[in-house]
């Protein structure tokens, strides 16, 4: 009597069939992944502005001078006293509003801080897709907030 001898192993259909599997179950994690770095990446440009601010405001109580920190829109930057110029990522959006005096062109901006912490006020917007990231500077207290939020 012969016996056919059994093949260990698996079977071409079975390795594609978790292949398949793998793949989907990876671009699941990746795209949900994706998102979120892009939302810690607007957290942190958001931060890092927040800080810059801080900053400046911070100067202008310590060397009892005004200072400021100057916008441009269109060039998508900002700069401190005595910082590099910091440019936006492209993917973010900013937009600016301060008082009209610190408006020298249609395209830049400035917040100006006083010896006694107060300044000339206003906001900036950082924007991507869905997500904004609003930092509002107080006219009176100098006072700086980060507030989350979306366009919807």
């Amino acid at each position: 009597m012969l016996r056919k001898k059994s093949q260990a192993g698996f079977t071409l259909l079975e390795l594609i069939v978790v292949m398949v599997m793998i793949a989907v179950i990876a671009g699941f994690f990746s795209s949900g992944m994706m998102k979120s770095l892009k939302k810690a990446k607007l957290r942190a440009v958001s931060k890092d502005l927040v800080s810059a601010i801080r900053y400046t405001r911070g100067q202008a109580v310590v060397k009892h001078e005004q200072k400021t920190i100057t916008f441009n829109v269109e060039n998508k930057t900002y700069k401190a006293p005595r910082k590099k110029t910091v440019e936006i990522p492209d993917e973010i959006e900013m937009f600016v509003y301060t008082a009209e005096s610190e408006i020298p062109d249609e395209s830049s901006g400035s917040i100006r801080f006083f010896s006694d912490g107060s300044s000339t006020g206003g906001w900036v917007k950082l924007v991507q897709g869905e997500k904004i990231w609003k930092i509002n500077v107080n006219w009176l207290t100098g006072e700086i907030a980060m507030i989350e939020g979306t366009s919807s």
